[in-house]
């Protein structure tokens, strides 16, 4: 009995490891998002039809990209690159439904899914919580 315990115990330090990566995807603070869009006003209309982007200023770390993705469904994204540190390149420009940074990276994402259209990158846009009620649509963390 006492070798079959000193053999678990082995067993179980030797399974413990020491994790030293670091966890990229913390470059963007959590700040808190809060907005609701009637999309009955001129300015956020388009949102009705799929594939339609709109750009949302002072809201998240750098602005906040909203999509109808069909179907009903819309996807909010912050506007700043997860996968730099934050600095003025870092902010997302609007490309048909992709976003990119101007940084030396080249990052690209699809406003669609939030991930990379490129090479596989550590982190995916931060995206946001939405709810349509009526004609609003409400954005939030």
């Amino acid at each position: 009995m006492k070798k079959l315990s000193l053999i678990l115990s082995f067993l179980v330090l030797m399974s413990c490891g020491n994790d030293d990566t670091v966890n990229r995807c913390n470059f963007l603070l959590n700040v808190g998002v809060e907005v609701t869009l009637n999309l009955n006003l001129p300015e956020f209309s388009e949102l009705m039809f799929t594939s339609t982007v709109r750009f949302i200023p002072n809201q998240g770390n750098a602005g906040v990209y909203v999509i109808n993705v069909g179907n009903g469904m819309f996807r909010a994204y912050d506007a700043a690159d997860p996968n730099i540190i934050p600095e003025p390149c870092s902010f997302l420009q609007l490309d048909g439904v992709n976003v990119s940074s101007s940084c030396g990276e080249g990052n690209e994402y699809s406003l669609f899914t939030g991930q990379s259209t490129g090479d596989p990158l550590p982190c995916t846009l931060r995206e946001y919580r939405t709810a349509l009620s009526g004609s609003n649509l409400r954005i939030f963390n």
